[in-house]
């Protein structure tokens, strides 16, 4: 509902925005039950806590959206359906290479550090195009669009920039990338995300409550 109230108010449709449960320390029971309440797509941070509970969880799209090492990939590349954090070219050829291992094609997301900021990984901005150009050229991967995690305090200024980045690479299209998808919004900030076109909000805090972030 709220989601859809932030759509209503900017002119969009609550159908074209996808909530995302963020399960970061979530007991499989609780997914579970969000689940059952009709969330079909879950987050996942952590390689080893994903497979930890993996098989505990009801069915349900997975897409990987913590950084991830290369060596990491081959552990998820057979059960989640999209990794959004992809910020170079050694982790796209991993990824390809593995995908094409297994007879898949992994759909990802380019990831943006929208605010420059050194404790976040992606791609800088003015990179991206390049980015996407060198990745476009992989057999087994699918660029589907662009993930990014704006400084909290600045928000609203660098979520207008990811959605002026995105609508570019959207009208000037590059050959092999799919803009689809716009991965921006998390619970303190989803308002704003819808308002400068996100379609798939990352919400953990607002379904689940505050985590205990020092479990592993």
């Amino acid at each position: 509902e709220n989601v859809g109230e932030a759509a209503e108010k900017c002119g969009r449709k609550a159908e074209d925005i996808r909530i995302m449960a963020v399960t970061k320390t979530v007991a499989p029971e609780i997914v579970n039950h969000a689940i059952e309440l009709g969330l079909d797509l879950l987050g996942e941070n952590r390689v080893q806590e994903y497979l930890s509970k993996a098989e505990a969880y009801s069915p349900a799209e997975v897409h990987f959206i913590g950084g991830l090492q290369t060596n990491k990939v081959k552990y998820i590349i057979e059960s989640v359906s999209m990794i959004q954090s992809v910020d170079s070219l050694k982790l796209g050829t991993e990824i390809d290479r593995l995908a094409a291992k297994h007879g898949r094609v992994m759909d990802i997301l380019c990831e943006v550090n929208i605010g420059g900021e050194e404790s976040k990984g992606g791609v800088a901005p003015d990179k991206l195009r390049e980015l996407i150009a060198q990745l476009a050229q992989l057999k087994n991967i699918r660029i589907k669009g662009l993930m990014t995690i704006p400084p909290p305090s600045q928000s609203d200024i660098f979520l207008g920039r990811m959605q002026e980045l995105y609508n570019d690479l959207r009208d000037n299209k590059i050959e092999g990338a799919d803009m689809q998808v716009l991965s921006m919004g998390m619970t303190h900030d989803y308002a704003e995300a819808v308002k400068y076109g996100s379609t798939l909000v990352r919400i953990g805090t607002g379904l689940f409550g505050a985590r205990d972030y020092s479990r592993k």
